[in-house]
């Protein structure tokens, strides 16, 4: 079995200029270019929880009691993309099980959580072995379970590395890619994940064995699609060939951290990679763990995500020097922004990561309903980031990528 992702004029063509930039269209309902919230900000980094909140940021209602919801996009506002150049077709906005099935987070708001992200289109859910040390994965096997929604109505990921604690239970040999989706798909209670992929590049793994081994899980119906995460161009660039090469399956798509004040891999290595050899690019962390909603203001409060176990990273950033003048300071110089076209400074982060060139899907980590529910507000505010906008943002924030031009 071999999978070609080539690079055609066709294919540019067949992708309009909307989908990529995920713009919503007017429904039946109503128009949907209008500012978030009918006009008024929320509160930096609250989204608000009530009734009237949730109205205002998702204004199509989901479909009546007892029918049954797919993630097809028609009610819901929710926008779709092609991973990469396959023909996968993912909603622009999915949910990482990171922060929402991890151990801080109970069975119960888990479960809300995928429910309320389903209803209103999401259909790509990403988990890793490592998340939870398992139990993310397991989480949500039973909620799917639970849920019986036909497998074909949605996309799950998974991401193979650190495995346990024995030597060949983390890196990417073809032993532990293999024995580690297996123990994934043990895990999540199902036959196969729709994307496996290499989570960060392993140099003690000769590049052929990883890339065998990825073709061998998929020609054996483990998976239908491989990809990366945290690789560098370079190596990406390594694996296409080495597939091309051995007339194996190259991958389609990577996993990378982007953000405003993260913004050169997204921006400069990532767009060459669609282009020259059509592997997309799933990103992650659009809010730098809740930062750039200014909620912390240089302090790591009582209860927050930098005080859980494995979190110290991010309290550290929050507590250096760097972290409190940038990107903390820089946000309270987006809020002006945020007001003037009526949403949350959260809301206009994501946004503006949907906007970058070959970007399939942005990763949602939250907490609460209400949160995913402020977030999805941000396909709204895409529309009105207009050129000149972006343009005002590249200022504010004085950290564009120099052009390659």
């Amino acid at each position: 079995m071999q999978v070609s992702i080539a690079c055609t004029e066709q294919n540019l063509r067949s992708r309009s200029s909307e989908d990529r930039l995920c713009g919503p269209r007017p429904g039946p309902g109503g128009g949907n270019g209008g500012p978030v919230g009918g006009g008024h900000a929320n509160p930096p980094g609250g989204g608000g929880s009530g009734p009237k909140a949730r109205a205002a940021l998702v204004p199509r209602p989901p479909a009546p009691a007892g029918s049954l919801r797919e993630s097809t996009g028609r009610g819901t506002g929710m926008k779709y993309r092609n991973l990469g150049k396959s023909g996968l077709r993912v909603s622009c906005l999915g949910l990482g099980t990171w922060v929402t099935f991890g151990s801080q987070i109970s069975d119960e708001t888990a479960e809300d959580v995928l429910t309320v992200a389903y209803e209103h289109g999401v259909n790509l859910f990403d988990t890793a072995e490592v998340y939870a040390a398992g139990k993310a994965e397991r989480t949500l096997g039973n909620i799917l379970k639970s849920k019986r929604w036909r497998r074909s109505s949605y996309v799950i990921t998974t991401k193979i590395f650190w495995g346990g604690q024995a030597e060949t239970e983390r890196g990417l040999s073809r032993k532990h890619i293999i024995e580690g989706l297996q123990g994934s798909l043990e895990r999540l209670q199902l036959g196969y994940v729709d994307i496996v992929f290499a989570n960060r590049s392993d140099p003690s793994s000769p590049m052929e064995e990883i890339v065998r081994a990825m073709t061998y899980v998929i020609n054996q119906g483990l998976a239908l699609y491989w990809g990366t995460s945290r690789w560098g161009a370079a190596e990406i660039m390594e694996a296409y060939s080495m597939a091309r090469q051995f007339n194996l399956i190259p991958p389609v798509c990577e996993q990378a951290e982007h953000r405003l004040f993260q913004r050169e891999k997204g921006e400069m290595q990532l767009p060459e990679l669609y282009h020259k050899i059509g592997v997309g690019s799933v990103t992650w962390s659009p809010l730098a763990c809740g930062l750039i909603t200014s909620k912390y203001e240089g302090r790591v409060p009582e209860t927050g995500r930098a005080t859980i176990k494995g979190y110290q990273w991010l309290k550290d950033k929050v507590q250096s020097e760097g972290g409190k003048k940038q990107p903390q300071a820089k946000v309270m110089d987006l809020l002006p922004m945020a007001h003037q076209l009526g949403c949350t400074v959260a809301q206009l982060a994501i946004a503006w990561c949907l906007r970058s060139e070959g970007v399939s899907s942005v990763l949602l980590g939250v907490s609460s309903a209400a949160q995913l529910l402020e977030h999805l507000g941000a396909l709204q505010v895409l529309s009105q980031l207009t050129p000149q906008t972006v343009m005002e943002i590249d200022g504010l924030l004085g950290n564009k990528p120099p052009s390659k031009k």
